[in-house]
């Protein structure tokens, strides 16, 4: 694999577990009503839910684009437009200030963790997600298409664990920006900013 692709990849999906979204602002609001640990475990579940995700994705495209340029390039296309929907859908985003005020039930760690796993493998959008974005790193040179995403997919898990960890650990200190319509109005543009780059980039790849 191209040292080159990995780093984009790393680098776009940095970005993209950055931006507020569902399962980062659910690790926040744990973090917050029910300790850093609680975040911490929820966090880490819906990080090694990715791997499913990865591997469904893995072994039903890899065949499929290995076939035929024809199938890499509607993949491709798809998957760019799937992302520029998903800057639409962050750019109309109605999401709300947390309400840190609110009190949660403790539950165990791994009941957290699994929480975090099931809530993640259960959710068809992650699906659709990688199906439209593992392919686009994919290079025609070196390991097979399935290892490729394989591999692609490990590294979005660890980058999505530590950053959501990260989350968990520093949110405590963050519940007067995180109260603020202000800073959600702020961010959700620049989610949807980076997805239309990421989205336009990914139109503009080759094989």
């Amino acid at each position: 694999m191209d040292i080159q692709i990995i780093i984009s990849f790393i680098t776009a999906s940095v970005l993209l577990t950055l931006m507020p979204g569902p399962d980062n602002i659910l690790v926040i609001t744990e973090s917050i009503t029910n300790g850093k640990k609680s975040g911490t475990a929820l966090a880490t579940g819906l990080s090694l839910g990715c791997i499913i995700h990865t591997i469904a994705a893995a072994t039903g495209l890899a065949l499929i684009i290995k076939q035929s340029d024809t199938a890499f390039n509607i993949i491709k296309y798809a998957g760019a437009a799937y992302i520029l929907y998903i800057a639409f859908k962050a750019a109309t985003d109605k999401t709300k200030a947390i309400d840190s005020t609110s009190t949660g039930s403790k539950k165990s760690f791994l009941s957290l963790l699994k929480k975090g796993f099931i809530m993640n493998i259960l959710n068809p959008k992650v699906s659709l997600f990688f199906i439209a974005f593992l392919p686009q790193f994919i290079s025609s040179n070196g390991f097979s298409l399935a290892v490729q995403m394989l591999i692609l997919g490990l590294i979005f898990m660890i980058q999505t664990s530590l950053i959501f960890t990260l989350f968990a650990q520093v949110s405590g200190n963050l519940n007067r920006y995180l109260n603020k319509p202000s800073f959600w109005i702020y961010t959700k543009w620049v989610k949807a900013s980076v997805m239309v780059i990421i989205g336009i980039l990914l139109l503009l790849a080759d094989k």
